[in-house]
Protein backbone atom coordinates (compact mmCIF):
# COMPACT_ATOMS: atom_id res chain seq x y z
CA UNK A 1 0.00 0.00 0.00
CA UNK A 2 1.29 3.38 -1.18
CA UNK A 3 1.85 5.75 1.83
CA UNK A 4 1.57 8.91 0.60
CA UNK A 5 -1.63 7.52 -1.56
CA UNK A 6 -2.82 6.38 2.06
CA UNK A 7 -2.07 10.14 4.01
CA UNK A 8 -3.83 12.12 1.37
CA UNK A 9 -6.80 9.68 0.60
CA UNK A 10 -7.23 9.72 4.19
CA UNK A 11 -6.97 13.58 5.00
CA UNK A 12 -9.06 14.63 1.83
CA UNK A 13 -12.02 12.07 3.25
CA UNK A 14 -11.90 14.20 6.70
CA UNK A 15 -11.98 17.21 5.65
CA UNK A 16 -14.70 16.28 2.74
CA UNK A 17 -17.26 15.67 5.51
CA UNK A 18 -16.92 18.70 7.40
CA UNK A 19 -19.00 21.81 6.56
CA UNK A 20 -17.51 25.41 7.08
CA UNK A 21 -20.71 26.02 9.56
CA UNK A 22 -19.15 22.62 11.42
CA UNK A 23 -16.04 23.83 11.63
CA UNK A 24 -17.44 27.62 12.71
CA UNK A 25 -16.05 29.11 9.34
CA UNK A 26 -17.95 32.15 8.28
CA UNK A 27 -19.01 32.12 4.49
CA UNK A 28 -16.76 33.75 2.34
CA UNK A 29 -18.68 33.45 -0.58
CA UNK A 30 -16.44 31.69 -3.37
CA UNK A 31 -17.72 29.08 -5.12
CA UNK A 32 -17.13 25.82 -3.49
CA UNK A 33 -15.48 23.69 -5.80
CA UNK A 34 -14.62 20.70 -3.41
CA UNK A 35 -17.06 18.58 -0.55
CA UNK A 36 -15.82 20.06 3.17
CA UNK A 37 -13.32 22.23 3.61
CA UNK A 38 -10.62 23.42 1.56
CA UNK A 39 -6.71 23.35 2.11
CA UNK A 40 -6.22 26.81 2.94
CA UNK A 41 -9.65 26.26 5.51
CA UNK A 42 -7.53 23.65 7.12
CA UNK A 43 -4.35 24.71 7.34
CA UNK A 44 -6.39 27.88 9.04
CA UNK A 45 -7.56 26.17 11.49
CA UNK A 46 -4.99 23.93 12.57
CA UNK A 47 -2.52 27.25 12.52
CA UNK A 48 -0.02 25.93 10.12
CA UNK A 49 0.50 27.14 6.67
CA UNK A 50 -1.74 25.97 3.60
CA UNK A 51 1.65 25.25 2.11
CA UNK A 52 2.73 23.11 4.44
CA UNK A 53 -0.61 21.20 4.92
CA UNK A 54 -0.60 21.05 1.48
CA UNK A 55 2.99 19.28 1.71
CA UNK A 56 1.39 16.74 4.47
CA UNK A 57 -2.14 15.96 2.34
CA UNK A 58 0.28 14.87 -0.28
CA UNK A 59 3.01 12.79 2.10
CA UNK A 60 6.01 14.85 1.42
CA UNK A 61 5.85 16.26 4.93
CA UNK A 62 6.44 13.12 7.53
CA UNK A 63 6.98 12.63 11.28
CA UNK A 64 5.22 16.36 12.47
CA UNK A 65 5.19 16.48 15.62
CA UNK A 66 2.55 15.74 18.41
CA UNK A 67 1.27 19.88 18.43
CA UNK A 68 0.48 19.56 15.07
CA UNK A 69 -0.72 16.26 14.66
CA UNK A 70 -2.89 17.43 17.42
CA UNK A 71 -3.99 21.22 15.77
CA UNK A 72 -4.66 18.92 12.66
CA UNK A 73 -6.75 16.44 14.79
CA UNK A 74 -8.74 19.36 16.66
CA UNK A 75 -9.51 20.95 13.08
CA UNK A 76 -10.37 17.63 11.24
CA UNK A 77 -12.54 16.65 14.28
CA UNK A 78 -10.84 13.50 14.22
CA UNK A 79 -11.92 10.85 16.98
CA UNK A 80 -9.42 9.13 19.43
CA UNK A 81 -9.36 5.95 16.89
CA UNK A 82 -8.85 8.32 13.63
CA UNK A 83 -5.79 10.06 15.28
CA UNK A 84 -4.21 7.68 16.40
CA UNK A 85 -4.39 6.50 12.16
CA UNK A 86 -3.13 9.65 11.88
CA UNK A 87 -0.13 9.28 14.13
CA UNK A 88 0.70 6.05 12.38
CA UNK A 89 0.56 7.28 8.95
CA UNK A 90 2.57 10.46 9.16
CA UNK A 91 5.18 8.62 11.44
CA UNK A 92 8.81 8.56 9.73
CA UNK A 93 8.86 5.29 7.73
CA UNK A 94 10.60 2.67 9.21
CA UNK A 95 11.88 -0.10 6.97
CA UNK A 96 10.54 -3.57 6.05
CA UNK A 97 11.63 -6.42 8.40
CA UNK A 98 13.99 -8.90 6.80
CA UNK A 99 12.09 -11.68 7.68
CA UNK A 100 8.07 -11.68 8.82
CA UNK A 101 6.96 -11.61 12.34
CA UNK A 102 6.14 -15.26 13.29
CA UNK A 103 2.86 -16.36 14.24
CA UNK A 104 1.58 -14.93 17.64
CA UNK A 105 1.42 -16.86 20.68
CA UNK A 106 -0.81 -16.64 23.65
CA UNK A 107 0.53 -16.83 26.70
CA UNK A 108 -0.66 -19.61 29.46
CA UNK A 109 -2.28 -17.32 31.77
CA UNK A 110 -4.18 -15.37 29.54
CA UNK A 111 -5.32 -18.60 28.24
CA UNK A 112 -6.58 -19.52 31.59
CA UNK A 113 -8.36 -16.15 31.74
CA UNK A 114 -10.50 -18.02 28.93
CA UNK A 115 -11.00 -20.56 30.99
CA UNK A 116 -11.97 -18.60 33.94
CA UNK A 117 -14.81 -16.86 31.92
CA UNK A 118 -16.97 -19.76 31.30
CA UNK A 119 -20.26 -18.16 31.69
CA UNK A 120 -19.76 -15.77 28.87
CA UNK A 121 -18.32 -15.64 25.72
CA UNK A 122 -14.86 -14.87 25.44
CA UNK A 123 -11.88 -14.31 22.96
CA UNK A 124 -8.68 -13.11 22.02
CA UNK A 125 -8.00 -11.18 19.13
CA UNK A 126 -4.63 -10.62 17.12
CA UNK A 127 -3.14 -8.73 13.97
CA UNK A 128 -5.75 -8.48 11.45
CA UNK A 129 -8.70 -9.68 13.72
CA UNK A 130 -6.96 -13.00 13.74
CA UNK A 131 -8.79 -15.11 16.12
CA UNK A 132 -6.06 -16.89 18.77
CA UNK A 133 -7.82 -18.22 21.62
CA UNK A 134 -11.62 -18.75 22.37
CA UNK A 135 -13.34 -20.34 24.77
CA UNK A 136 -16.77 -22.41 24.63
CA UNK A 137 -19.31 -20.09 24.34
CA UNK A 138 -17.90 -17.60 22.00
CA UNK A 139 -17.92 -20.41 19.83
CA UNK A 140 -21.48 -21.99 20.47
CA UNK A 141 -22.79 -18.12 19.46
CA UNK A 142 -20.75 -17.21 16.43
CA UNK A 143 -19.15 -20.49 14.67
CA UNK A 144 -16.52 -23.18 15.74
CA UNK A 145 -13.18 -21.37 15.34
CA UNK A 146 -11.26 -24.19 16.65
CA UNK A 147 -12.33 -26.11 13.57
CA UNK A 148 -10.92 -23.82 11.28
CA UNK A 149 -7.21 -24.07 10.22
CA UNK A 150 -5.23 -21.98 12.67
CA UNK A 151 -4.03 -19.36 9.38
CA UNK A 152 -7.50 -19.12 8.46
CA UNK A 153 -9.30 -18.23 11.93
CA UNK A 154 -9.59 -14.82 11.30
CA UNK A 155 -12.76 -12.62 12.70
CA UNK A 156 -13.17 -10.78 9.37
CA UNK A 157 -12.67 -13.53 7.10
CA UNK A 158 -15.91 -14.88 9.29
CA UNK A 159 -17.73 -11.64 9.29
CA UNK A 160 -17.67 -10.65 5.69
CA UNK A 161 -17.23 -14.22 4.04
CA UNK A 162 -19.05 -16.79 5.41
CA UNK A 163 -22.30 -17.12 4.45
CA UNK A 164 -23.88 -17.94 7.67
CA UNK A 165 -22.50 -14.40 9.39
CA UNK A 166 -24.88 -12.91 7.16
CA UNK A 167 -28.42 -14.81 8.94
CA UNK A 168 -26.44 -14.57 12.66
CA UNK A 169 -24.44 -11.46 12.72
CA UNK A 170 -27.48 -8.67 13.61
CA UNK A 171 -27.33 -5.85 11.57
CA UNK A 172 -25.06 -7.78 8.91
CA UNK A 173 -24.30 -4.38 6.95
CA UNK A 174 -23.20 -2.60 9.46
CA UNK A 175 -20.95 -4.60 11.75
CA UNK A 176 -19.36 -5.44 8.14
CA UNK A 177 -18.53 -2.18 7.86
CA UNK A 178 -17.21 -1.56 11.41
CA UNK A 179 -14.80 -4.37 10.83
CA UNK A 180 -13.61 -3.35 7.32
CA UNK A 181 -12.49 0.04 9.47
CA UNK A 182 -10.78 -2.34 11.82
CA UNK A 183 -8.40 -3.68 9.52
CA UNK A 184 -7.98 -0.03 8.13
CA UNK A 185 -6.54 1.06 11.69
CA UNK A 186 -4.48 -1.93 11.16
CA UNK A 187 -2.80 -0.86 7.89
CA UNK A 188 -1.75 2.20 9.56
CA UNK A 189 -0.34 0.22 12.27
CA UNK A 190 1.34 -2.31 10.50
CA UNK A 191 2.12 -1.15 7.08
CA UNK A 192 5.08 -3.94 5.80
CA UNK A 193 2.32 -6.80 6.89
CA UNK A 194 2.40 -8.92 4.44
CA UNK A 195 -0.60 -11.26 5.62
CA UNK A 196 -3.14 -8.23 5.89
CA UNK A 197 -2.31 -6.85 2.80
CA UNK A 198 -2.99 -10.59 0.94
CA UNK A 199 -6.78 -10.38 3.72
CA UNK A 200 -7.82 -7.35 2.06
CA UNK A 201 -6.71 -8.97 -1.18
CA UNK A 202 -8.82 -11.72 -0.59
CA UNK A 203 -11.46 -9.91 0.85
CA UNK A 204 -11.76 -7.16 -2.22
CA UNK A 205 -12.27 -9.89 -4.61
CA UNK A 206 -14.49 -12.05 -2.86
CA UNK A 207 -16.97 -9.23 -1.40
CA UNK A 208 -18.46 -7.00 -4.02
CA UNK A 209 -19.58 -4.23 -1.07
CA UNK A 210 -15.83 -4.09 0.86
CA UNK A 211 -14.11 -1.72 -1.76
CA UNK A 212 -16.82 0.70 -1.27
CA UNK A 213 -16.31 0.86 2.73
CA UNK A 214 -12.39 0.31 2.07
CA UNK A 215 -12.13 3.63 0.36
CA UNK A 216 -14.39 5.56 2.75
CA UNK A 217 -11.52 5.38 4.82
CA UNK A 218 -13.27 5.03 8.32
CA UNK A 219 -11.20 3.67 11.11
CA UNK A 220 -12.21 1.70 14.48
CA UNK A 221 -10.91 0.65 17.49
CA UNK A 222 -12.77 -1.43 19.15
CA UNK A 223 -12.90 -0.38 23.07
CA UNK A 224 -16.12 -1.85 24.13
CA UNK A 225 -20.29 -1.53 22.96
CA UNK A 226 -22.87 -3.77 22.41
CA UNK A 227 -23.55 -6.82 20.06
CA UNK A 228 -26.42 -8.71 18.63
CA UNK A 229 -26.93 -12.48 16.98
CA UNK A 230 -29.31 -14.38 15.73
CA UNK A 231 -28.70 -18.18 17.02
CA UNK A 232 -30.31 -20.77 14.95
CA UNK A 233 -31.19 -22.44 18.29
CA UNK A 234 -31.80 -19.56 21.32
CA UNK A 235 -32.58 -17.11 19.47
CA UNK A 236 -31.68 -13.46 19.90
CA UNK A 237 -28.80 -12.99 21.98
CA UNK A 238 -27.93 -9.10 23.34
CA UNK A 239 -24.57 -8.59 24.46
CA UNK A 240 -22.04 -5.51 26.44
CA UNK A 241 -18.61 -6.50 25.39
CA UNK A 242 -15.56 -4.90 26.71
CA UNK A 243 -11.87 -5.46 25.39
CA UNK A 244 -8.75 -5.48 27.04
CA UNK A 245 -4.87 -5.21 26.36
CA UNK A 246 -2.26 -7.46 28.10
CA UNK A 247 0.26 -4.17 28.83
CA UNK A 248 3.16 -5.96 26.64
CA UNK A 249 1.34 -6.62 23.50
CA UNK A 250 -0.59 -4.12 22.00
CA UNK A 251 -1.21 -6.59 19.27
CA UNK A 252 -3.66 -8.99 21.28
CA UNK A 253 -6.96 -8.15 22.51
CA UNK A 254 -9.06 -10.18 25.56
CA UNK A 255 -12.78 -9.37 24.02
CA UNK A 256 -15.57 -10.46 26.93
CA UNK A 257 -19.18 -10.38 25.90
CA UNK A 258 -20.91 -9.17 29.04
CA UNK A 259 -24.70 -10.18 30.14
CA UNK A 260 -27.28 -8.75 32.08
CA UNK A 261 -28.23 -11.61 34.99
CA UNK A 262 -31.28 -12.93 34.96
CA UNK A 263 -31.79 -11.39 31.29
CA UNK A 264 -33.10 -14.01 28.68
CA UNK A 265 -29.16 -14.04 27.28
CA UNK A 266 -28.22 -15.09 30.25
CA UNK A 267 -30.89 -17.93 29.84
CA UNK A 268 -29.78 -18.94 26.28
CA UNK A 269 -25.94 -19.35 27.42
CA UNK A 270 -27.11 -21.18 30.04
CA UNK A 271 -28.48 -23.73 27.43
CA UNK A 272 -26.08 -23.41 25.27
CA UNK A 273 -23.55 -23.72 27.48
CA UNK A 274 -25.25 -27.11 29.31
CA UNK A 275 -25.27 -25.94 32.61
CA UNK A 276 -28.06 -26.29 34.97
CA UNK A 277 -29.85 -24.07 37.30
Amino acid sequence: MDRGSEIADFLRSRRARITPGRAGLADDGRIRRVPGLRRDEVARLAGVSTEYYTRLEQGRARNPSQEVVATLARALQLDFAEREHLTDLLARPVPAPRTPAGPQRVRPGLHLTLRTLEHVPAFILGRRTDVLATNRLICAVLTDFEAIPAPRRNLARYYLLDPDARDRVGNWAEAAAETVAMLRFETGRHPHDRLLADLVAELTLRLPQFTTWWNDHHVLRRTHGSKHYHHPVVGDLHFSYETFQPPDDPDQTLCVYNVEPGSATAEALRLLSGRTP
